[in-house]
């Protein structure tokens, strides 16, 4: 499997991560604060961790700028953060900051693919 098709097969596994998330924001009804929190931190670290796979995987095909990477992982830590803020949006019942956050999550991981997509582009591809 190459990089670009292991790429997109991690972006597809967030996509349904990201769906997920919008679903448990808008359907809220009879979910405790608690058990909305539990929710949200599963779905964001599955998408934390897909990110992070990619990430290495785009870094090891990649140029090996120490620059480059900082810019990459820096990123992936904003991610972190956005998620551990709707999570406790998520526990404090705020609503309108757990969709403010989960916006922010949901723009943070389509940046993060743009960098990839820019900074380390795509695999080439093979010469016949």
């Amino acid at each position: 499997m190459t990089t670009a098709d292991l790429k997109g097969d991690r972006q597809s596994r967030c996509q349904r991560q990201l769906l997920r998330l919008r679903i448990l924001v808008l359907s809220q009804d009879g979910m405790t604060p608690a058990r909305q929190a539990a929710e949200i931190r599963d779905a964001t670290n599955a998408v934390i961790a897909e990110v992070e796979a990619t990430s290495r995987a785009v870094l090891q095909a990649g140029s090996q700028e120490p620059e480059a990477e900082t810019f990459l992982w820096v990123r992936v830590a904003r991610l972190a953060t956005a998620a551990d803020q709707a999570v406790n949006a998520a526990r404090s019942g705020d609503i309108s900051g757990l969709d403010a956050h989960l916006r922010h999550f949901d723009a943070l991981t389509s940046a993060i693919w743009a960098v990839q997509d820019a900074v380390y582009g795509q695999e080439p591809t093979a010469r016949r």
